[in-house]
């Protein structure tokens, strides 16, 4: 059964109006999201340790993986097939660094993997303290409309030099026939990116990370990006033409589809 509404629950519990007061005044927690087909979540480890990760560094306290897990199954109530958002934000948080931790679930209707190719526009912007997945998304957000009103799918964030860092919503990455390039730049590991790299060179794909910088572009072969919706080709960045190396992308697609579902 797939979900045809949002549910928000903080703690276990329906939302009220009084617990969404903070993260909606406050823009201070972090998050991760997933797909969820027939009760699982691929990677789902990964998620548990990103969210455990960041709570220690910004609230000085860990995230129990299992009261997660209950929180997510509650969320879901029956549901099979969703896109599941895990927040965490503390909402009496004070100097002293007291006070518990909240976890809100977000549950939304299901997103299929991309099947068209992508079109980024370059954008002036790196996300602050990239390597969390952070509620401060207004950059992101900013720059994904200036794209999209130039006839884009998204911004591909660079620094002031034109070195690459990520896409506003994906990991991104270049090839040189079957030899795959990420940014050596501050970017956030994303799960999808961290559930292909390992496999890549046992499936015939070499993976590195390198400086990469807008005009490296010229001499690509193929170009992707990957998120929780799956693995897409590039096929432009601003005026610059990418080829579509489908031989890759089938590769890449078959990889990621190959790791299996955790129950959660």
């Amino acid at each position: 059964m797939r979900s045809t509404a949002i549910r928000i629950e903080v703690d276990g519990q329906p939302a009220t109006a009084e617990q969404l007061q903070h993260p909606a005044v406050v823009n201070y927690g972090h998050y991760t999201a997933m797909q969820v087909r027939n009760g699982r979540a691929r990677g789902l480890t990964l998620h548990l340790n990103r969210l455990d990760a960041a709570t220690r560094e910004l609230f000085d306290a860990g995230m129990d993986a299992g009261r997660v897990r209950d929180h997510v199954r509650h969320a879901l109530a029956g549901l099979r097939d969703a896109s599941v958002r895990v927040g965490v934000f503390r909402p009496d948080l004070r100097p002293d660094g007291r006070g518990a931790t909240s976890v809100m679930v977000v549950v939304r209707p299901p997103v299929d993997p991309p099947h068209q190719p992508r079109g980024l526009k370059s954008v002036p912007y790196q996300r602050p303290l990239a390597h969390i997945k952070h509620a401060g998304a207004f950059g992101q957000l900013y720059y994904g409309r200036v794209a999209e009103r130039h006839g884009f799918d998204d911004a591909l964030l660079t620094a002031p030099d034109g070195t690459i860092s990520e896409a506003g919503i994906s990991n991104f990455a270049v090839s040189h026939g079957r030899a795959m390039t990420w940014p050596d730049a501050p970017c956030l590991a994303g799960v999808t990116m961290q559930l292909l790299e390992p496999g890549l060179p046992g499936a015939g794909v070499p993976t590195r990370r390198a400086a990469l910088r807008l005009p490296d572009l010229t001499g690509v072969t193929g170009a992707f990006v990957t998120n929780s919706h799956g693995v897409a080709a590039v096929d432009r960045v601003d005026d610059t033409r990418i080829p579509v190396d489908r031989g890759l992308l089938k590769t890449l697609v078959e990889l990621y589809e190959s790791v299996p579902w955790d129950p959660i």
